[in-house]
């Protein structure tokens, strides 16, 4: 049985529940929550609404992602397809859409809850995960028009289909802005040229939000967002060239893209025409959000493999946890998840509650949603990570370099958060230049 954190189950009952309470905390202040980062009525989670959240994916990965399938999707390099349905079932796969489209309307804090405990047990249907529910599912639900929403969503958040997102291209990764890729105007639509890389979940996508210029001369300003229906378009036009090898994440299937005279119908627009560059910014700003909890949950992997180690393991007559430079890298591992985890909610919190105004006001709040925040949180979690998943096979000592034990597959998985979504390097030029501005 899958679905343990259904919609109806939850969203419109225990929630409900939460939002009186939340009410009734507050007395005769009653906060209204209206923004463009949150389907409509949208209140943020309490916290023991995120509780109840965590435990639910909990019970969810012990059944459906034990060890011996986060190891067998690593080394297979293959998703199980099944899982798709199942996260749906459990009403994961919509997790910041509107309840009346099949999702939870939770926001952000619970997007990183359920991606740090579906990465604790495997990085990479965890990365899977989120390319479908945040780089597709979210920019739908963000920017969709109602017609959109109601005819891709339902079966993206039942996990009938799978969501994707194709943005970086061979000579376009960092510099994205600079993407080859073109959209030519005909009639009735858009003819796509050209081919995307790296693309998370494209061998196996059914729909895909695809970037491309309309107008290629124009840099930034002549870029268009656009929706592919797979099942709609010619397979003599669409093919995914190959399915990537990767270091690691292995198992989320990754792949490069071609698109060859591909027709995209003019009400699969995604966003306004030439404006696609404020939707791919405001979509990687919450990216990066939301996949800085993918580190979060492997260095509470590492930690879920080395503490029980150093307990159990014997030397000179005594646990290795005994020894003084052992519990100093234990200290290490746990306060850098402590912070990272610390920064990465709070940011959540903040984009979650910033659309709140007081019911005697008229006023309504912009979210916020700060470029250099979003990240800071993933630059500190992703190497963070890589640092966590070091310490941890060194602390396995011989078992921590065999294949056999997690700590190598941890380490892999975590070295991807420091290139995927912007490179360190970028994140830190974002964050420089945003506290030299002012």
């Amino acid at each position: 049985m899958a679905s343990i954190f259904t919609p109806a189950a939850f969203s419109r009952g225990a929630r409900c529940a939460g939002r009186s309470a939340k009410r009734l905390r507050v007395g005769a202040y009653t906060a209204r929550y209206a923004s463009s980062k949150h389907p409509s009525g949208f209140v943020p989670p309490a916290k023991e609404d995120l509780e109840e959240l965590r435990g639910s994916v909990q019970e969810f990965t012990r059944r459906e992602i034990p060890e011996s399938v986060a190891a067998h999707t690593d080394q297979s390099n293959e998703f199980p397809s099944s899982m798709w349905e199942k996260l749906g079932s459990a009403g994961f796969l919509g997790i910041t859409a509107d309840e009346e489209l099949g999702g939870l309307g939770m926001g952000y804090q619970a997007h990183c809850v359920v991606m740090e405990e579906l990465s604790r047990a495997s990085g990479s249907i965890a990365l899977s995960y989120a390319a479908h529910s945040q780089l597709c599912v979210n920019q739908l639900m963000l920017n969709g028009s109602d017609s959109q929403k109601s005819r891709f969503l339902p079966p993206l958040i039942s996990g009938e289909k799978v969501g994707a997102l194709a943005m970086s291209e061979h000579s376009a990764g960092s510099d994205v802005v600079s993407m080859k890729m073109t959209a030519k105007e005909t009639e009735g639509g858009w003819l796509l040229n050209g081919s995307k890389m790296w693309i998370t979940n494209g061998p196996d996508a059914s729909t895909i939000i695809v970037y491309a210029k309309t107008k290629p001369d124009a840099a930034s300003k002549g870029i268009t967002a656009f929706i592919v229906d797979v099942a709609g378009v010619s397979k003599k036009g669409f093919g995914v060239a190959r399915k990537l090898d990767k270091l690691g994440m292995r198992g989320s299937n990754t792949g490069e893209l071609i698109f060859e005279d591909v027709f995209v119908p003019h009400e699969n627009v995604l966003g306004d025409v030439n404006r696609g560059v404020r939707v791919l910014m405001e979509g990687l700003d919450l990216e990066r959000l939301v996949l800085s909890a993918g580190p979060l949950g492997l260095m509470q992997a590492s930690l879920d493999l080395a503490l029980p180690y150093t307990k159990t393991r014997t030397q000179f007559s005594q646990p290795l946890s005994q020894f003084q430079l052992v519990q100093g890298k234990l200290a290490d591992m746990y306060v850098a998840y402590r912070s990272a985890s610390a920064l990465t909610y709070s940011i959540a919190r903040d984009v979650d509650e910033s659309g709140a105004a007081s019911s005697s006001s008229s006023e309504t709040l912009i979210p916020t949603v700060k470029s250099h925040d979003c990240a800071g949180a993933i630059l500190l979690a992703a190497e963070s990570a890589t640092t966590t998943a070091l310490n941890c096979i060194q602390l396995l000592g011989g078992m921590g370099y065999m294949n056999e034990i997690a700590a190598g597959r941890l380490l892999r998985d975590a070295k991807l958060y420091e290139i995927g979504a912007g490179t360190s390097e970028v994140r830190r030029i974002v964050i420089g230049r945003a506290l030299a501005k002012d």
